[in-house]
Parts: C-alpha cells; sequence; structure tokens
C-alpha cells in the first residue's frame, strides 16, 4: 500500500515538474532582463518637477515621493526644471532613457494645455510617455492682491472690465495651469490684461503677496497659507463645490460664472519605452503612498483631493490625458480668437 502512495504522489510531481519544465522552455531567457528585474531599483530615482520649488507641483511631488521611497527601497530625489510653463522639462522627460530612474509629474498643462498652445511642442503627452499613476487633483482659484479694490467676485468683474489695460496678471509661463486657467477666466469676461510670466506659480505667488502684480488663477495647494495670512484674497473656487479648506470661498457657479470650472491635477509618467512591470511597481509605490495618513493628511489639508483608487490606475490616467486634450485644445481655440 505505501509503495502504490509513493507512486501516486511521485507521479503527480513528476507532472508538475513536466510542466514547470515545458513552460520554462517555450518562454525566451534573457539574463539581462532577468537581473535588470530582480536589481530595479539599485540606484535613486530623479521625479523632475517642470516648475519651481515651493509651487503646487513641487509640493504634492515632494509629499508623495518620500512614501514611494519606502516602498522602492530607493531615495525618490525631486530635481526643478523650469522654463516655457513646464515644456522645457517635459521635452526633456520625453527623451529620457526608459529605464525607469527619470520620471515627470506632469498635469493639465503640460499634458494638455500646452498641445493647444505651442505650435512646436516637441513633444506628444499621449504617446511619447507612458502613465504611471494620477497623484493629486487641485481645484484652482481666483486669486488678487491684498489691496485689490473689490469686495467680492462681482465687484472683481466689474473693476477687470473698466481697467482692463491697466492690470497685470501673473502666470508660470504660457502653458501652465496658471495660464490656462486665467486664459479661460479673461475669455468669459471679456479683458485682455497684460500677463506676466514667472517660472512657476511660487514665485508668481510670492510677486502677488508683495502687490507686484494685480491677480492669478492658482491650484489651492499654493493659495491656503498666504490666504490664511491675509497675504492676498480669494474671489472665487473654479469647482462644482466649496472646498473643505477654504468654506468661505464661494463656487464661480454660486458667484455667477458656471463656465468658469477648472480642476488641476498633477499625475507621474514615465517616459514611452518604459517596460510594463517598472510601470507596475512604480504605480504600486504610488497608490501605497496615497494610502498612508503621511501623504493624505497634508494634501487634504491643503485642499487637494486624493484621487479615488479608480482613478490611480494607468488606464484610467490614460483616459484623462486623452479627455483633457480634448477639452483644452477647444477651450484654448474659442479663447484666443
Amino acid at each position: 500500500m505505501h509503495c502504490i502512495v509513493r507512486a501516486v504522489a511521485f507521479s503527480r510531481v513528476a507532472a508538475v515538474i513536466g510542466l514547470v519544465v515545458a513552460v520554462s522552455t517555450s518562454l525566451p531567457y534573457d539574463p539581462a532582463i532577468s537581473q535588470t528585474r530582480i536589481s530595479y531599483p539599485s540606484r535613486p530615482i530623479t521625479v523632475i518637477v517642470p516648475f519651481a520649488k515651493g509651487g503646487p507641483t513641487d509640493v504634492v511631488a515632494r509629499i508623495v515621493a518620500v512614501e514611494m521611497s519606502k516602498t522602492l527601497g530607493q531615495p525618490v530625489a525631486i530635481e526643478n526644471v523650469v522654463g516655457a510653463g513646464g515644456t522645457t522639462a517635459t521635452q526633456r522627460a520625453a527623451r529620457a532613457e526608459p529605464d525607469g530612474y527619470t520620471l515627470i509629474v506632469g498635469h493639465m498643462g503640460t499634458h494638455a494645455a500646452a498641445v493647444a498652445l505651442y505650435p512646436n511642442l516637441g513633444y506628444r503627452p499621449d504617446a511619447d510617455f507612458a502613465p504611471v499613476a494620477l497623484l493629486s487633483r487641485m481645484p484652482v482659484l481666483v486669486v488678487a492682491r491684498q489691496h485689490f479694490p473689490a469686495a467680492d467676485f462681482g465687484e472683481f468683474v466689474s473693476y477687470v472690465r473698466g481697467h482692463t489695460h491697466l492690470l497685470n496678471m501673473a502666470h508660470a509661463g504660457v502653458g501652465s495651469v496658471s495660464y490656462a486657467s486665467c486664459t479661460l477666466l479673461n475669455h468669459l469676461l471679456g479683458i485682455d490684461p497684460t500677463g506676466v510670466p514667472f517660472n512657476g506659480t511660487a514665485p508668481a505667488m510670492e510677486a502677488l503677496a508683495a502687490g507686484q502684480v494685480d491677480y492669478m488663477c492658482d491650484q489651492i495647494v499654493n493659495v491656503v497659507v498666504p490666504l490664511r495670512d491675509g497675504a492676498v484674497r480669494a474671489y472665487v473656487i473654479a469647482s462644482p463645490q466649496r472646498d473643505p479648506a477654504l468654506p468661505t470661498v464661494p463656487t464661480a457657479a454660486e458667484a455667477g460664472l458656471p463656465a468658469f470650472e477648472v480642476e488641476a491635477w498633477n499625475a507621474l509618467f514615465a517616459p514611452k519605452g518604459t517596460p510594463d512591470w517598472i510601470v507596475a511597481m512604480l504605480n504600486t509605490a504610488v497608490v501605497r503612498a496615497l494610502d498612508q495618513p503621511e501623504v493624505r493628511n497634508p494634501l487634504i489639508g491643503l485642499g487637494g483631493i486624493v484621487p479615488s483608487p479608480d482613478q490611480r490606475t494607468p488606464d484610467a490616467l490614460r483616459a484623462r490625458v486623452q479627455a483633457e486634450l480634448q477639452k483644452w485644445g477647444q477651450v484654448l481655440k474659442r479663447s484666443s480668437h
């Protein structure tokens, strides 16, 4: 009896071994790929932020990067590369080696609006990048210098319409979220102020707080602190609902301008050609980071929205880029006429 049991057990093991051998020999073996899979990441990963340090994109990237490094077992370093509304850095990232060691944080400006604003952009947002994951969603606000002569949005509209050629509008470069958002606002209000570009919204906000420019459109993460400090004043938020971080700021719809609805977002991208398994590892690191209170609490405290699980996949990000390309292509084309 024992011999029969042993014989059956042996035959089952032999069958399993045979199946494994058959599968193994049917797959091509590449020592370089196998070693890479074992060793990645074996050195620090660089995440390019296409704007100045301290701006909303930079803040989000740094919060998430710290937690990503814990999952990946390597430092995730932030490199700020400014210029041309974020497109200089985005071009560089598109040409980087697709090995998982150079990534970029893109957003509505660099990966959607810029296509409609730069005829020779130098990259294709929907074709030259491998989407990794959505990092955050950010409402946009209309903010002005502390002593701007308007108590509410209705007075703001009246004043800018009567003084359009005397006003300066700050932005982070043509193609940035701040530029695209205020371009839509200006079109809806029928005004044409003088645009003043900065290398990021952080220095633009500093200039606004110092009274050197009149107004701008900016992501909430960059507005909360100076607004609470009384350095600037906010008129409307361009989202369907008020934000818990700034509950007294009315929505644009509440203030009489429902067509002004803008949501900024930040997302992680790798260069086209990055292996799917590396993208999957990076996505896992982002997803785990977004579930940590060390990431969620600061983002929510600054007025940001943490993406839901269904919004964090590479496919969801790919669909978002396609939808944003279509939306902002139409908006900015209309606004330019």
